[in-house]
């Protein structure tokens, strides 16, 4: 881990990964143009997580790094890159057995399948057989037959995920099918560094990971800053002011596959088998970084109709939504209290 205290100037996300599409803009304006910040940083999940302080609150630097830890932690316990994790134990018990859990990761689970009959099973941590058949999982993609989408959707769905909650168990009712948690993990990891933050009283303070997962807690007069980037060229496309809220986005990315003049990006509408199209970008905002993720995600699969239905139904819960027409210009969707909007 590193901190350092620097004058506010503007700083690049890492990567342009289909979720490295957030800026956050330090002292972009006049307000804030001569104020400090203390950025103290951890590589974990394969992206950056960053606590950002301001430079009064000098003393809190140790509870950020002790924080950070949290990202390591959850790594353990949540990657399908670390065998021993309890996701990885599920895909493995895949139609065959049930794997005990801990609370959180059952609680965590639970969240996944509320979320994914929310939207419509736009947002499902078990469409991990359709990323395969498309190649996306090993970075080679291809356009599968019909037959192979078709065989590959019978294997996802939440519907097939067996919780028992008094067991302290979770399954996967048919051979060959994976979780992943890559839509949520990175939210669900800033969320559990935030709570940790506010356990020690720290009560100012921006977490960020990977370019496309935030929460604010407190922040300056008129609100921790992020711009929301998207297109090609990665422009911004709008600002949002955030306190004490969360923040997630999703977008299209570079990896695709291109076939007879048509573009398939690697981010699949589990409902069909297909690649999604028709949005650049989409970003939530709400109270909780992991919803945040879960559900910008979902609205890039599932567009502004089902934007328009999730914040109908769900007072505090404010959409960004980007149509991929050329025009750059993202439609805003419900309300959330802690966060304005600049388009």
């Amino acid at each position: 881990m590193a901190s350092r205290a620097f004058p506010p100037v503007p700083s690049p996300p890492d990567g342009f990964s289909r979720r490295a599409l957030l800026s956050i803009a330090w002292g972009a304006d006049e307000d804030t143009a001569s104020a400090h910040y203390i950025r103290v940083h951890h590589r974990a999940m394969a992206c950056r997580f960053e606590v950002t302080l301001p430079g009064e609150h000098a003393a809190n630097i140790a509870a950020a790094r002790d924080g950070l830890e949290e990202a390591d932690r959850l790594e353990e316990l949540l990657s399908v890159f670390r065998e021993s994790s309890a996701i990885s134990q599920i895909n493995r018990g895949a139609g065959s057995h049930a794997v005990e859990v801990s609370d959180e990761v059952f609680d965590l689970l639970a969240r996944c399948r509320d979320l994914s009959f929310a939207t419509g099973g736009a947002f499902d941590i078990s469409s991990t057989p359709l990323s395969r058949v498309w190649g996306f999982l090993q970075r080679e993609g291809r356009l599968p037959s019909d037959d192979e989408i078709t065989s590959a959707r019978a294997l996802v769905g939440l519907r097939h995920l067996t919780l028992d909650a008094g067991a302290g168990t979770a399954a996967l009712d048919h051979a060959g099918m994976a979780l992943n948690l890559g839509a949520i993990g990175k939210g669900f990891t800033v969320q559990a560094i935030g709570a940790a933050l506010w356990r020690r009283g720290v009560r100012h303070a921006l977490v960020s990971a990977g370019g496309s997962s935030v929460i604010a807690l407190g922040g300056p007069d008129r609100g921790w800053r992020a711009d929301v980037m998207g297109g090609p060229e990665r422009q911004r496309l709008t600002s949002l002011r955030l306190r004490n809220a969360a923040l997630g986005t999703s977008g299209a990315g570079e990896q695709f596959i291109e076939v007879n003049g048509t573009r398939y990006g690697h981010v699949i509408d589990p409902r069909t088998g297909w690649p999604a199209s028709g949005i650049l970008s989409a970003s939530v905002v709400t109270a909780d970084a992991a919803t945040a993720d879960a559900l910008a995600t979902a609205f890039f699969v599932g567009g502004l109709d089902l934007a328009r239905r999730y914040c109908d139904s769900h007072p505090g819960t404010l959409a960004l939504i980007t149509p991929d027409d050329g025009s750059n210009r993202p439609l805003v969707v419900g309300r959330y209290l802690g966060a304005t909007v600049d388009v």
